[in-house]
């Protein structure tokens, strides 16, 4: 639960901070990269984290985790410019991709299916109690004290995370592995120019530019060969089994989703009510707490629905309700109220609540335990890509937004926040269709976990 909070502060309190980033280093046009960097190097390390995980332990690499994830939090408190903070983002996302599949990974190794619901209801209070934490956190620390931080308050928390892992012992029988540096490598150089493009293009150089050209290149190249180099690979670091499977394709396809639209908005929702309404950053902290509120709230009844109506159904339901959510916000976005943006941002919460615990538990139980791990890094691998191209695609659209009007200025920031909210919805509507395609699968009640590492506890 420590460590599921150290994400799940992290995923919120630095969003009410940016206008006050960039008021104190500049770079309004590159704020995504603070997302995307994270997302980016969070995404590129889940799958080797997961395979670790699953051959050494998963103790040994949450501890890994927590530690990289503390040195960025300190090297970004002290940041001295946009750039440089950026670059100590990265740091941070490394520890991310460690700590949140392997925290999910335990809970589905130590708890059945049935017990996972209830577990889950205590999974869900930490990001029920961090949604309201992270963005009121980040609005005060912005308003009254520094946005530097929001970075420095996680270094009690991870040394509370450490001390408390004491407690938790696993017996894993050691196995020689192979590290998939080929594929992690070409993933990196394919991802980053891909991302480079997106955010660049438009504002560093024109999309017709050399820079486009070969940025867009080298994606084009280099994914095909990580697809390649992954077919070869004794222990692929992503596994295209996973995507053999179609209930391991929808539930990774839906994860990505739920990532689109997250990150929409909570990157954009307090810049654009800080900016147009115009609203403290405390007040639009508090307003985009209704969405990650409404998560936790659905997400811990979300194991009563599923255990009785299916992963499916529960899993249409969510999406359904945060498509109209995301409709909702872009209906309501010209009239800048905060109560409706807030009221809105909830409904999405809802929705992702049910959508995003049942279909990552679907592709947990389909699998034994030598698997579970690689199965749960795809899920979440996925969600960060989806998170991190979203952002991308997003900063693409906004910085093209602004540059037909004056820069940063109110109608522009406007302008530019209607543009993302819409296609936020696009992302909600394509999680809906994925989730229409999964195939209905049976919730197993096994009275123990199945294959489970012997002593965990």
């Amino acid at each position: 639960m420590m460590s599921t909070g150290l994400i799940a502060i992290d995923s919120t309190i630095l969003a009410t901070a940016v206008p006050s980033v960039v008021k104190d280093l500049g770079g309004f046009s590159s704020f995504p990269w603070l997302f995307s960097v994270y997302l980016l190097a969070q995404a590129v390390s889940v799958p080797v984290y997961a395979k670790l995980a699953d051959t050494v332990g998963r103790k040994p690499i949450l501890l890994i985790g927590i530690g990289l994830f503390l040195l960025g939090s300190v090297l970004c408190g002290f940041a001295p410019s946009m750039t440089v903070l950026i670059a100590f983002r990265a740091v941070q996302g490394l520890g991310a991709g460690a700590i949140m599949p392997v925290s999910i990974t335990v809970a589905g190794d130590i708890y059945t299916v049935a017990e996972r619901a209830k577990a889950q209801g205590y999974l869900a209070s930490v990001w029920a109690i961090s949604s309201v934490v992270g963005p009121t956190l980040g609005g005060v620390f912005s308003q009254f004290l520094s946005w530097r931080w929001i970075f420095f308050v996680n270094i009690p928390l991870c040394f509370l995370t450490v001390f408390l892992l004491r407690r938790y012992h696993e017996s894993v029988t050691r196995t020689k592995h192979t590290i998939d540096v080929a594929g992690a490598v070409t993933l990196t150089i394919g991802l980053t120019a891909l991302l480079t493009a997106l955010l660049e293009g438009g504002t560093a150089w024109a999309w017709n530019s050399i820079g486009s050209f070969v940025s867009f290149g080298i994606a084009v190249v280099a994914l095909p060969v990580f697809i390649l180099i992954e077919r070869r690979a004794p222990e692929p670091v992503l596994p295209l089994w996973v995507f053999s499977r179609r209930l391991l394709l929808t539930t990774a396809l839906i994860s990505a989703g739920v990532g689109a639209v997250t990150i929409g908005l909570t990157s954009y929702v307090p810049t654009f009510l800080e900016k147009v309404v115009p609203t403290t950053p405390l007040v639009s902290g508090l307003a985009l707490a209704a969405l990650t509120v409404g998560w936790p709230l659905a997400a811990s009844n979300a194991g009563r629905l599923y255990l009785r109506f299916g992963y499916r159904p529960t899993a249409l339901i969510g999406s359904a309700l945060a498509a109209t959510g995301a409709i909702g916000v872009t209906v309501t976005a010209p009239l800048a109220s905060i109560g409706l943006m807030a009221l809105t941002c909830f409904v999405v919460g809802l929705g992702l609540g049910l959508v995003a615990t049942p279909t990552l538990i679907a592709a947990q139980s389909s699998v034994g335990w030598s698997e579970r791990g690689v199965v749960t890094g795809a899920s979440l691998f996925l969600r960060s890509i989806g998170s991190a191209l979203g952002v991308a695609v997003f900063g693409a659209i906004a910085n093209a937004v602004l540059g037909s009007w004056n820069g940063s200025s109110v109608n522009g920031t406007a302008a530019a926040s209607a543009a993302v909210f819409d296609a936020v919805v696009v992302a909600g509507l394509l999680t809906l269709l994925a989730a229409v395609f999964m195939p209905a699968a049976r919730v197993q009640t096994e009275s123990a976990p199945s294959g489970a590492a012997p002593e965990a506890a």
